[in-house]
């Protein structure tokens, strides 16, 4: 039976199956899971997303009737609750075990640069092709998130002075700012790792944001409509 056992184990780590087997818990427990693993082994803060209105699942939980971030976005607590504290971040996943999950951007933790999706999608192949290392990237029905390293406004400001123009359909999520988070599904607009990183990984890789914004800002530039529309 040790045998059987022990060969057993090593197919699994052969063919990353192991690995797949953890990832296939279903329910609350993925989120919470996710939630936990982003605040003590990533050192990301992590707060919950506001959620659906009672018995309303496309409507958001906040008192806001036009919302334009539905269900993806912190309400109680705020941004500024965002934790690494493992305790707190089960607390919260316990009582609320569907929840979205919100990360605080900025600071040490990781900043993103948000695009129409069709236009993230164009940017990816093209940031591919002429081999540009990337980190985490995230997409949702309209929106397609690049995740780079922490990143000040001024020398934000000083990139995109450069620029002859910046549609306005490219967001930054800098400090005072938050990203929707896999495996969140917030209504038709559930998120999802394009460039996932590897399960059981250390904290991430971030590329700078030099390194992504020309391409992104083309991109977006070229999308329809000239990419001045603001999708979420």
């Amino acid at each position: 039976m040790r045998e059987i056992l022990g060969r057993r184990r090593r197919l699994l780590d052969r063919f990353g199956l192991r690995s797949r087997q953890a990832f296939r818990r279903s329910g609350p427990a993925v989120l919470l899971d996710a939630a936990l693993n982003c605040a003590t082994n990533w050192r990301w803060p992590v707060v919950p997303g506001v959620g659906p209105a009672p018995g309303a699942a496309d409507d958001c939980g906040c008192p806001d009737p036009d919302c334009v971030v539905p269900q993806a976005h912190p309400f109680d607590p705020g941004l500024l609750a965002a934790t690494t504290d493992g305790r707190m971040v089960r607390w919260w996943w316990t009582n609320r075990p569907t929840a979205p999950l919100i990360l605080a951007t900025g600071g040490t933790a990781p900043c993103a640069v948000s695009l129409p999706a069709a236009a993230g999608a164009h940017a990816l192949v093209h940031l591919d092709a002429v081999g540009v290392r990337l980190g985490p990237v995230i997409t949702t029905a309209t929106r397609c998130s690049f995740l780079v390293a922490p990143y000040s406004l001024e020398r934000l400001g000083e990139l995109l002075y450069a620029k002859d123009w910046v549609p306005p359909s490219l967001r930054f999520h800098g400090e005072g700012g938050y990203l929707l988070l896999p495996p969140s599904a917030p209504a038709a607009n559930a998120a999802r790792w394009v460039r996932a990183p590897l399960p059981g990984s250390s904290r991430p890789w971030l590329p700078d944001v030099e390194a992504v914004v020309d391409a992104l800002v083309e991109a977006s530039t070229g999308a329809p409509g000239g990419g001045s529309r603001l999708a979420y």
